[in-house]
């Protein structure tokens, strides 16, 4: 048997935990004759699950007649992408030549003789809307880790006028807390405060030990040692199953302790440090020696309202977590370790 783990970004596991709750939840608003909600945010720290999380459910609605899936590059010119992916899928092509639209000046498509040609990519994006809509499917577009760029905000604002005209489109979309944060900020683009996010937390942790008991064969204490020290963190489950399934030592993970902590570092925690302010840092490292936040506060130097603001964002960003009053916990596993040797 080969070895059912990954350590690849974004591309679905052979052996996956399904976040069942959130993905219920989202295929149902979007099926819903009068959805809630038609955007959709996934947030949370590298290695999360987001993009697996996107693309499973991209991947179920594919598979219905009813939709129309398409995936947009967030670094290229987001309208014209969506254009052309539209005029190329192979059930919308012919009802779009036969409704005589012309997008050749765009680039997209054929010339149609006495058809006038559309010049503006927004009116071409909208007429092929309004083709859809009769056909009576619906369009998912997902657009995975965007920042606050231009593109992105152009694309969004045009999205956004495209639901006030009850068009079919729905939008599912994931990046980092500071990057959402940042374009829900911009102008323009506020509608998006209103779109539910869902922030990427710990997988189960009765699956996580369900799914190392099966695939390893051993007992449920084995297990329940093997998902202490993933602490839920879907790519240190990989990581971790990987390791042990190398080297045959799922009962005792001891012996791959350093290359699991070796592997988080340079795939995860290296970059998620560079991106940390110096007084995340600081208190990261306050952290590594103390859980009480008094201490935290007096280690790092700083007063509470100072102190709160940060706290704060690094609960956001999904590294640290409050499991009760007066007291701060890293959410990732062995990231006080990291730090302790690092820095």
């Amino acid at each position: 048997m080969s070895n059912p783990f990954t350590l690849s970004f974004g591309k679905k596991p052979y052996e996956y935990i399904s976040r069942i709750q959130q993905t219920d939840e989202i295929l149902e608003d979007f099926n819903a004759e009068h959805p809630v909600s038609q955007v959709y945010i996934l947030t949370g720290v590298r290695g999360s699950g987001k993009t697996v999380l996107m693309s499973a459910i991209a991947n179920h609605l594919s598979e219905s007649d009813d939709w129309i899936v398409v995936e947009l590059n967030p670094t290229r010119d987001l309208l014209k992408s969506l254009a052309s992916k539209l005029y190329e899928k192979e059930k919308l092509k012919a009802a779009f030549i036969n409704a005589k639209l012309d997008f050749s000046v765009l680039g997209i498509g054929i010339h149609i003789e006495g058809a006038s040609p559309v010049t503006d990519i927004e009116v071409a994006i909208e007429r092929m809307l309004r083709i859809i809509q009769r056909m009576h499917k619906r369009v998912l577009i997902t657009i995975d880790e965007v920042e606050n760029s231009q593109t992105i905000r152009e694309f969004v604002s045009a999205f956004q006028i495209y639901m006030r005209e009850n068009y079919p489109v729905f939008l599912l979309m994931t990046g980092l807390y500071d990057n959402i944060n940042a374009l829900q900020n911009s102008n323009n683009v506020t509608f998006l405060y209103r779109a539910p996010k869902i922030e990427m937390g710990p997988l189960d942790t009765g699956a996580v030990v369900n799914s190392y008991k099966q695939i390893f064969d051993i007992d449920t204490d084995h297990a329940k040692n093997l998902a202490s020290l993933t602490m839920g963190y879907p790519f240190a489950y990989q990581v971790l199953g990987y390791l042990c399934f190398k080297n045959k030592c799922a009962v005792n993970p001891e012996p791959v302790i350093g290359e699991y902590d070796q592997r988080l570092s340079e795939y995860v925690y290296t970059k998620i440090w560079s991106e940390m302010s110096e007084k995340d840092k600081k208190i990261a490292v306050a952290m590594t020696e103390t859980q009480e936040v008094s201490e935290i506060m007096e280690k790092s130097e700083m007063k509470k309202s100072e102190f709160s603001p940060y706290r704060a964002r690094l609960i956001k960003r999904g590294l640290a977590y409050s499991p009760e009053r007066g007291k701060l916990c890293f959410l990732l596993p062995r990231f006080a370790e990291f730090v302790e040797v690092n820095y």
